[in-house]
Formats: C-alpha cells, sequence, structure tokens
C-alpha cells in the first residue's frame, strides 16, 4: 500500500482516531506506573479528594490550608474521573491522571484536524502523532496536574483560530464551528489555569496581525457571543470564588504565585533566557531528528499565511517564557502545536543536507541526555529490578535516534520519523518502568506499605487516626493517608503515641522524639522503617514507624 493510498484511507474521523491512538500509547504508562508525585500533583489529587469527601466545589484546600494559585477546573475534571472511574478512599492516583491523558489526546486531535485540514491528510496524521508522542506531552499525560490540559484548550483554540484566519484570508466567511471551538476552548483554559492561554493566543493574534498590516481578519470572530461564551464558562465559579474567600483567591492567585513568576526565579526556579532552547532536543524527543528542517521551512515558506501563522504561534510566545524569569520544563508545551505542524509540514518538500545532518545529531544528542539521566537514576537510587527497565530506555531511545537519523540521511525522512516515533514511544514507556523501581524516591508509598503491613494504616479503621509524621511532610504521604494526616514535629509525633495514633519519626527527630516520649510517658513500638531520599528537597531520610502502647500489629518493614 503507498503512502497516498494510506492517507486517503485515514482521511476524516480515523485520522484523528489514530493521533489520539498515539497520544493514549504514549502516555498510559507514565499514568499506571509512576506513584504518586511530589509536590504538585499529589497537591492537586489531595485538594480534588477533599472536594469530594466535603461536597465544597468552590473553595480549593489542602488539608486545612487554602491551596488559591490556580482555578477550578483541573479540580472539576479530577473530580469527575474519580466520581465515574474510582473512589476516595482508595487512594489511586491513577483516576485524578485521567483528564491530562485525556488532554494529551485533544492536543494532538487539535494538531492532525488542522493539519489534515490545511497541509493534507498525510501531513495531519504525522503532525498529531509527532505532538502525542513528544516526551514532554507524554509525560504530562501521566500525572495529574493542568498542563496537559491546558495545551489542549490553547492547541484547539490555536487550531480553530488558523482555520479562521486562512479562511478570511481566502475571503470566506469563517465556520461558525471554529468560531465556537476558539472560544469555548479559551474559557476553558482560563477555567484551568488562568490567563496563561492568553500568553499564547493573544501574542499570537497581535503579530500575525502586524506581520501581515491588517487587523481585519479578527473582526468575524464573534466577539459579542464569543465574550458572553468565556464569561458564561469562567463567570459563575469567579463570583463564587470571590464570595467564599471575601477575595483572597484573586489576591493569593495574582499577588502570591504569578506575580513572583514573573518577577524572578519563583520557588528556586530561575533560570537565564536560553535554557528552552537547551532542553527542546530532550522534550520533543523522539521527533528531534526534525528540529532543524522545522526551523528551515519556517523561514524559507514564511511568506505563506499557513506558515506565518504557525511562526507568530511558536515565536511570540517561546520569547515571552525565555524572558520569564521562573522556568519549569512544561512551560512552553503550549507551542509544541505548532512545532509538530512544521516539522510535518517539512516532510512535504525534500529536506536540505544540512537540516538532515543537524537533525541526525540532534536526535543523538536528545537519546544521550535520555541515556544520561536513566544511568544517573539506576546508579543512586535503583534497586535490581531496575536494570532491564533500565536496559530497555537506554536501547531503545539510542536506536530511535540512529534509525531515525540514518534513514533521514538516507533522503527517507518519513519512514525515519515513524521508527523514531514507535521505538521513542517504547523507550518513554521503559524510562516510566525504570522510576517506578527507583524504590528510595517513592517514599511514602514504601510508609503507606509499613503502615498497611503494621494494620496502622487510617483506612483500615483498627486504630485512631490520623497518623503523624515528622519532617517528611511531602503531599504524597497525605494524599495516601488522608486529609487529617498531622504533619508535626518531635513533640507532636509523641503526642500521637500518647493518644493512641501511629506516628511516624525521621532519624534526625529520634532524639527530641525520645525526650517528648519519656517526659510524656508513653514508648512506642518500631514496626517498620523506610529509607529513602527526598527528591523535593534533596535529602536523604530514614524513618520509623511506630505502633502506640497496645495496638496489636503484624511487624514489617521496606527499605
Amino acid at each position: 500500500m503507498t503512502g497516498f493510498d494510506l492517507a486517503h484511507r485515514l482521511r476524516g474521523w480515523r485520522g484523528l482516531a489514530l493521533a489520539a491512538l498515539v497520544a493514549l500509547v504514549a502516555g498510559l504508562p507514565s499514568l499506571m506506573l509512576l506513584p504518586p508525585l511530589d509536590r504538585d500533583e499529589s497537591r492537586y489529587a489531595q485538594a480534588t479528594s477533599q472536594m469530594l469527601e466535603t461536597g465544597d466545589y468552590v473553595d480549593i484546600r489542602f488539608q486545612d490550608e487554602p491551596r488559591w494559585k490556580k482555578p477550578i477546573g483541573i479540580y472539576w475534571m479530577q473530580a469527575a474521573a474519580v466520581a465515574v472511574t474510582g473512589s476516595v478512599e482508595a487512594r489511586n492516583i491513577v483516576p485524578y491522571r485521567l483528564p491530562s491523558l485525556l488532554g494529551a489526546m485533544i492536543a494532538a486531535i487539535a494538531c492532525a484536524w488542522v493539519g489534515s485540514a490545511v497541509f493534507g491528510a498525510r501531513t495531519g496524521i504525522l503532525a498529531g502523532a509527532i505532538m502525542g508522542a513528544s516526551f514532554l506531552l507524554s509525560t504530562e499525560a501521566g500525572i495529574a496536574k493542568t498542563d496537559a490540559v491546558l495545551v489542549a484548550c490553547v492547541t484547539a483554540a490555536m487550531a480553530a483560530l488558523m482555520r479562521i484566519y486562512l479562511a478570511v484570508r481566502a475571503n470566506d466567511p469563517p465556520n461558525r464551528g471554529h468560531k465556537l471551538i476558539f472560544w469555548g476552548a479559551l474559557g476553558l483554559s482560563i477555567l484551568v489555569k488562568g490567563p496563561i492561554g492568553l500568553i499564547v493566543i493573544v501574542p499570537a493574534a497581535l503579530t500575525l496581525s502586524l506581520w501581515d498590516r491588517d487587523i481585519r481578519w479578527l473582526r468575524p470572530l464573534g466577539w459579542g457571543w464569543g465574550l458572553a461564551l468565556v464569561a458564561l464558562i469562567v463567570g459563575p465559579w469567579a463570583l463564587a470564588i470571590t464570595v467564599a474567600t471575601d477575595g483572597g483567591f484573586w489576591r493569593e492567585a495574582i499577588g502570591g504565585d504569578l506575580a513572583p513568576k514573573i518577577a524572578g526565579g519563583h520557588e528556586s526556579h530561575g533560570a537565564p533566557p536560553g535554557v528552552y532552547l537547551l532542553l527542546l532536543p530532550l522534550l520533543f524527543f523522539p521527533a528531534t531528528l526534525l528540529l532543524p528542517a522545522s526551523i528551515s521551512t519556517a523561514w524559507q515558506r514564511r511568506t505563506e499565511p499557513a506558515i506565518r501563522f504557525l511562526i507568530c504561534w511558536l515565536v511570540p510566545a517561546w520569547l515571552i517564557f525565555e524572558l520569564t524569569p521562573t522556568k519549569l520544563a512544561h512551560y512552553t508545551l503550549p507551542t509544541f502545536g505548532a512545532l509538530a505542524l512544521l516539522a510535518a509540514v517539512a516532510l512535504t518538500r525534500p529536506i536540505g543536507t544540512l537540516s538532515r545532518r543537524l537533525g541526525a545529531v540532534l536526535g543523538l544528542v536528545a537519546a544521550g541526555l535520555i541515556v544520561a539521566i536513566t544511568i544517573y537514576g539506576v546508579s543512586n537510587f535503583a534497586t535490581s529490578t531496575a536494570q532491564t527497565w533500565a536496559a530497555v530506555t537506554m536501547v531503545t531511545a539510542v536506536a530511535a535516534a540512529a534509525i531515525g537519523g540514518f534513514l533521514l540521511l538516507n533522503k527517507a525522512p518519513v519512514a525515519g520519523l515513524i521508527a523514531a516515533l514507535a521505538l521513542g514511544i517504547f523507550s518513554h514507556a521503559a524510562l516510566s518502568g525504570t522510576i517506578r523501581q527507583l524504590r528510595p524516591l517513592a517514599i511514602a508509598p514504601q510508609l503507606t506499605k509499613v503502615l498497611e503491613q503494621a494494620n496502622l494504616h487510617p483506612r483500615q479503621g483498627l486504630t485512631t487516626s490520623p497518623v503523624a509524621i515528622t519532617t517528611f511532610h511531602e503531599p504524597s504521604f497525605v494524599f495516601l493517608t488522608g486529609r487529617a494526616t498531622q504533619l508535626t514535629d518531635a513533640e507532636g509525633a509523641a503526642r500521637a503515641l500518647a493518644e493512641g495514633r501511629p506516628a511516624i519519626v525521621e532519624a534526625g527527630d529520634a532524639e527530641a522524639f525520645a525526650q517528648a516520649a519519656a517526659r510524656l510517658g508513653v514508648t512506642g513500638r518500631a514496626v517498620g522503617e523506610v529509607s529513602g531520599h527526598n527528591y523535593s528537597t534533596g535529602d536523604d531520610v530514614n524513618l520509623t514507624v511506630y505502633a502506640p502502647p497496645g495496638s496489636e500489629v503484624a511487624p514489617g518493614s521496606a527499605r
């Protein structure tokens, strides 16, 4: 079957389904294999679980503390996923991650949809596959945070805006459905992550208008009903949270979260401009081999309206993210749709020698980084079971770059891309398996296992909750043991034992804990010990689990 025949068969919904399937296969291993992560993921998941427990779907709280950093959208989506597929009592992170996986699939579908309409079915399908398989998106697809859902909203909005722009350029009336997608996706992006989507959409529209010296294409967007739709999506909750918190949500979200990120390196995440560009070969892997061709295509075909739109989608937002002092790897993800489309468009014409050579080299560089990260993880934190996973991760990453690069150099770029995507997805799955085997990093799951073996976990109902824990005050442990978990010091841990509750004490607090227990006249029984590395703080920890006096326990341990 020729490539043309295959593309013809995959027109319409079949091509979109294939793009979604690639994103599903790429993101599912992370979703299934990774333990609850610190810190943001577990904070989101715990806040969602508290909504389900309390029935308060307006205010956002982590334990008793307000979590007024992001809007409500992701919490509602996670709550719906848990209500349909799981239960709060199970303390299983997988249902909370389902909206992220769906978001990655929608982002891939949006790329395939607009690519097929503008550049042809084959280009659209390849763009969707590139987007869905990229390491950054497939990683975010398996984490219960806002970013994959935000990318779905922004990519859908930009895809619809592109269709509108090109229709106006061709003197055709814009499709009302495209306008509905644009405004609906924009409203949802605000409900999920506030103004971040606008940082991509607004500069793209303004830059494109300046480049064309024509702003008239924006007039038929349906501003009246479109802004009303955005207000309808965002307004009810915005009003409710303003009343419920007496305006506190906005003060914290803007003054305590957004403004510090713009002003400086917030929460030790500062980095100089250019960092995202350096990370791009790794984060865009396995389609890294097409990055030079993408840049070349953008420059050589910049006079074409469709290519011009993609440049304006990518470049202004990228510069804003580079110039913002606070930097996290996922910040540039909303621009990946433009990159994926440019990469796919590059395959519609012969790729120059320099782009082919640079692409092959960049692919090997990205694979080398994956190998280095894997070796570091295995060398410092692995158990014996991680060796096989790590070997598969490294071999398939190198094979993706080597085979893809070889075919690219030999003027078979489509075959090279397909080989790289297949092997890259396999490598990412194996990397998720490798991370799962780095047990010293999974402290909270190990502590939970010890509590269960000793019949001390709150959900077992055999002891008075909550559990008290010193030093290791990470959200993952709160998520796994419940809202009432007491994050305390040595004195609080001793008091918990005196009250008939289990206590977990870090080695650095052991002496103070012993003194406090002696003053209270209480003795606990050590039932397990967990040693590991807290990657959120960079500290090694050693935690001992104590059963309260008089409790019947079945001793267990984990190391």
